[in-house]
């Protein structure tokens, strides 16, 4: 049984913004560089340069007749089972994420979960224990959002509720508030700063609960040597 590697640990990074010279982009990109930094491996997907279609369809609902899943949420999966942490990057529009981004959490993350599983807290094979981040931004401040109740349910809605259906193990959320342009480059950078320290935090919690999951392993795997 090998050691677990920062080498053997993967970040999906989702990207939720049409614009490819936008600063969600710039987020993005910063916080790949960090994982590379710390030895990890970071994978973007840009879900507007891709084309990815967030309309959920009848046939990919687990209670339909005829449920299978499209080939475009398939190729997506396969990139979920491989990561241990699953970053989403978007602005925060009219109080809410971008279309593009919930349509994801349908037809990708929600992939053949059904009402019964969520109602009984049953266990998300895929998901189980993996790291969520969420980085979002928004033009607004923080506590204009706050005052309106927006960031609360937002919380409540995104953090809160899909860490509990798809078991993640941790939800971090970090939002980078007043972002308009023209943004002034100290606070750029200071905001670009922040996406690499949560990155940083991230690969090193993932590494951490690897190695500890892997000393359980190899315990259990002692013990059943020594009852032979």
């Amino acid at each position: 049984m090998s050691d677990v590697t920062p080498a053997d640990l993967h970040h999906l990074i989702v990207v939720g913004h049409p614009d490819r010279n936008s600063f969600n982009h710039a987020v993005a990109a910063a916080y790949a560089d960090m994982v590379r930094q710390c030895g990890q491996s970071p994978t973007i997907r840009d879900l507007y340069a891709i084309g990815f279609d967030p309309l959920l369809r009848s046939t990919e609902r687990p209670e339909s007749k005829g449920f299978h899943l499209s080939p475009d949420v398939e190729w997506e999966l396969e990139l979920i089972r491989t990561a241990s942490v699953i970053t989403l990057v978007y602005p925060i529009w009219f109080g809410m994420p971008p279309a593009i981004i919930t349509g994801y959490i349908d037809r990708v993350l929600g992939a053949g979960l059904t009402a019964t599983a969520i109602r009984h807290n049953q266990p998300h094979e895929m998901l189980a224990n993996k790291y969520f981040v969420l980085v979002t931004t928004s033009g607004s401040t923080l506590p204009w959002l706050a005052e309106r109740g927006q960031w609360e349910g937002m919380r409540e809605s995104f953090d809160s509720y899909l860490e509990t259906i798809f078991s993640f193990a941790e939800v971090e959320h970090e939002h980078l508030d007043s972002i308009v342009s023209p943004l002034s480059p100290d606070y750029a950078a200071q905001c670009l700063g922040r996406v690499a320290d949560r990155a940083r935090f991230a690969c090193s919690a993932v590494l951490c609960r690897a190695h500890e999951q892997q000393k359980i392993e190899k315990l259990k795997h002692y013990q059943e040597r020594g009852s032979l």
